[in-house]
């Protein structure tokens, strides 16, 4: 899963989404949209953090793709693609958003040739992560894929502060295992293991990463 935001919105073109769009709010754990809602919208996520996950048949929540950050656009291949959602997507933290509707969405890109390509590499960049994704699932232990999911999640929403890299927002622990198909359970062992080599510290459910090299050699 990839945390950075590699395909950046202009602020003017960000400004042209909002011009087009409607402004909302979710609170923190609210959902946002549902498998089987009409694709009938995409979203600039103007602040706060939203997954994309689905239900698995034992009632367990598992997130694909990737968790969607500030600046970035969310619905698009569905609402592209002119079928029902697939997945759920739920607000980590609190969330605003600029809602845009598919007609309206649809003429912006027509007429903002630059937007419309951005688009096009962002969702090319996500089947890539996507790919990547799934050969890391069949080929990592999952201790390797926590530490790697540990280590992107700090690349892109990481705060150094005195050598140790604080994540924030917050991810449960099964948020986590979610990212990386284990139970929760085995996540909480793994990061116990973790904190005993010193490899990271939890305080008040944030994760602060104080060895990275150390993190590391869980991959390798």
């Amino acid at each position: 899963m990839n945390f950075r935001n590699v395909v950046r919105l202009a602020d003017y073109e960000r400004e042209m989404i909002r011009q087009v769009g409607i402004a909302r709010q979710y609170t923190r754990g609210e959902n946002i949209f549902c498998n089987g809602d009409p694709a009938d919208r995409v979203f600039l996520i103007e602040s706060g953090w939203v997954k994309i996950f689905r239900i698995n048949g034992d009632g367990r929540y598992v997130t694909v793709g990737s968790i969607r950050r500030p600046g970035e656009l969310m619905g698009l291949a569905e609402t592209l693609h002119g079928v029902e959602r697939t997945c759920n997507a739920g607000a980590i933290t609190d969330v605003k958003l600029i809602v845009v509707y598919k007609e309206a969405f649809f003429e912006l890109l027509s007429c903002e040739t630059t937007i419309a390509l951005k688009v096009a590499r962002l969702l090319a960049m996500r089947m890539r992560d996507a790919e990547l994704g799934v050969h890391e699932m069949v080929t990592r232990h999952v201790t390797s894929r926590l530490a790697l999911l540990l280590l992107k999640i700090a690349e892109g929403c990481g705060q150094q502060v005195n050598g140790v890299i604080r994540i924030e927002p917050r991810f449960t622990h099964e948020d986590l295992a979610a990212m990386i198909g284990a139970s929760r359970q085995t996540v909480t062992s793994i990061l116990s293991a973790m904190r005993e080599e010193r490899c990271l510290e939890m305080e008040d459910g944030i994760i602060m990463i104080t060895d990275r090299q150390c993190l590391e050699r869980y991959i390798s």
